[in-house]
């Protein structure tokens, strides 16, 4: 397993359970750790509770899959972040019809996915506040940066990650990186002017 720059002792502890061949542990571990911050941007980047819900429990059955192969270049957090993204994208293309609760196959992490959820579920306050709505009318790529930045504060190369994927190279990365900044400045001038806007209605 490659060595990642991480600071985190929870990560470290995931990494530990890895080398050991905990997957099962890890992943429980992992998703009762970052799954109410991940139902969160998924609720703020998908149109209904239940495309929120499938998209979880398909990034908690990848999540399951994955990280036998883990390779330890970003944080488990951001490859969480990443898997969701992917899980979501695939949620938003497919017909209702298809929408499924994938984590039914696996009984080892079945508990922990369920619990995070009806333990989010019951303590987030459903509030509506112009930031909110604000939010609400930016496009998805500018919606994603903004949550993972200001609402997560990832790093710009694990926001870099989560947009390019795992197999983008160094060099990609550091380029995305240095873009999503500029994209971060323009966002925030269209937040400032939208919110002015919203002040003077």
């Amino acid at each position: 397993m490659a060595v990642a720059l991480t600071t985190d002792p929870f990560d470290e502890k995931l990494r530990e359970q890895l080398e050991r061949g905990e997957i099962d542990r890890a992943t429980e571990d992992a998703i009762r750790a970052y799954g109410p911050e991940l139902i969160g941007w998924l609720r703020a980047m998908l149109p209904t509770e239940a495309d929120a819900h499938d998209a979880f429990s398909r990034m908690s059955e990848e999540l399951w899959k994955s990280l036998a192969r883990f390779d330890g270049r970003c944080s488990v957090r951001t490859w969480c972040y990443m898997l969701a993204r992917h899980a979501a994208s695939r949620v938003h293309s497919q017909p209702r019809r298809q929408h499924e609760v994938l984590v039914s196959q696996i009984p080892s992490i079945v508990h922990a996915v369920t619990h995070v959820w009806n333990t989010t579920r019951g303590n987030e306050a459903q509030v509506r506040d112009v930031y909110a709505e604000i939010r609400a009318a930016l496009d998805d790529d500018d919606r994603t940066l903004l949550v993972l930045r200001v609402d997560r504060n990832l790093a710009w190369r694990d926001i870099a990650l989560v947009l390019l994927g795992d197999d983008a190279d160094a060099d990609a990365i550091t380029k995305r990186a240095a873009t999503l900044r500029k994209q971060f400045e323009r966002v925030k001038a269209q937040l400032r002017e939208l919110a002015a806007q919203r002040l003077r209605e």
